[in-house]
C-alpha cells in the first residue's frame, strides 16, 4: 500500500479566484478587452479539460496566455494540462511562472509544491507549501499543511510530517488527507490504539477508499481485533472488488 497521495488541484469554475491579473486599462481599453479574453478562453479551456477534451482545452489556454501573459489562472490551469498529459517540463514552466507572478499567493504555492513534491524534490516542495502558509488571505491552509506532511513522509520524515499533519487538523477537523495520513503514521510508529481514532474519523466523512480499508484492517489486526480486522477485508473485497489493495490482502493471505 502507498497512503501518502498529494492532494489534487481541483478544478473548479472559480479557480484560484482572486489571483489573476485586472485590466491594466479603463473598462473597453485594449488591454481589458484583452483581460477579458484571457478570463474567456481559462474558463472555456478549465471546461473542456474537465470533460477530457485536451487538445481544445489546450488550444483555449495558449490562446489565454497569447492574450494576457500575466493572467496567473491561465499559467496554473495550462501547467495541469501539461502535468496530466506528462510534458513535465512544460507543466514546470507554467507551475513556476504562475508564482513568479503572485510569489506569496497560497494558492499558486501549493500547487507547486505538490508538483515538486510528485517529483522527489521535497526541498523545493517544501518551501513553496510554508510560502503558502504564510499567507494570510489563503483560505485553506490546511490543504497545504497536509499537503507538506504528505510529502514529508515521501522524504522520509515522520516526526515532521506528524507535526504538519496536527497543525492541518487544528486548522480543519474534517480534512479528511491529514486524517488518514496521520492514521498511516502512527500505524508506522506502532501507536495503532490512536491511529484507529483517525481512521475512524475519516471514515465518518463519509470516505471510503480502497487504502482506508486496507489500512483500517492492518490496525485492527495489530491490536489483536481479529473481527474488525475481517470486516475491513469484506468490505474491501465487496467494494473494490479489481483493487491493487485487493491482491496485497490476497498475496498475505495466500488459500
Amino acid at each position: 500500500m502507498r497512503p501518502e497521495r498529494i492532494a489534487t488541484i481541483l478544478l473548479t469554475g472559480a479557480l484560484l479566484a482572486g489571483c489573476g491579473t485586472l485590466p491594466s486599462g479603463p473598462q473597453g481599453t485594449p488591454a481589458s478587452k484583452a483581460a477579458d479574453a484571457a478570463r474567456i478562453h481559462v474558463q472555456l479551456g478549465q471546461r473542456y479539460l474537465e470533460q477530457g477534451k485536451l487538445d481544445v482545452a489546450l488550444e483555449k489556454l495558449q490562446k489565454a496566455i497569447q492574450y494576457d501573459p500575466g493572467y496567473v489562472d491561465a499559467h496554473t490551469v495550462i501547467a495541469v494540462l501539461y502535468d496530466r498529459i506528462g510534458d513535465t517540463e512544460k507543466a514546470e514552466k507554467h507551475y513556476r511562472r504562475a508564482t513568479e507572478l503572485t510569489p506569496k499567493a497560497g494558492a499558486v504555492n501549493n500547487n507547486y509544491g505538490g508538483f515538486l513534491c510528485r517529483h522527489g524534490r521535497y526541498e523545493q516542495a517544501e518551501k513553496h507549501f510554508q510560502r503558502a502558509i504564510a499567507d494570510p488571505f489563503y483560505k485553506t491552509p490546511d490543504v497545504a499543511l497536509a499537503n507538506a506532511g504528505t510529502c514529508q513522509i515521501q522524504a522520509g520524515h515522520p516526526d515532521a510530517a506528524e507535526a504538519a499533519l496536527r497543525r492541518a487538523l487544528e486548522i480543519n477537523s474534517n480534512n479528511g488527507d491529514a486524517l488518514f495520513q496521520l492514521a498511516a503514521i502512527l500505524h508506522r510508529k506502532q501507536d495503532d490504539f490512536h491511529a484507529r481514532a483517525f481512521i475512524q474519523r475519516f471514515e465518518g466523512l463519509g470516505q471510503v477508499t480502497a487504502d482506508a480499508l486496507l489500512l483500517g484492517r492492518q490496525i485492527e489486526l495489530a491490536l489483536g481485533n481479529t473481527s474488525a480486522a475481517e470486516d475491513y477485508a469484506r468490505r474491501l473485497r465487496q467494494q473494490f472488488p479489481d483493487s491493487e489493495q485487493v491482491r496485497t490482502l490476497d498475496s498475505s493471505n495466500p488459500p
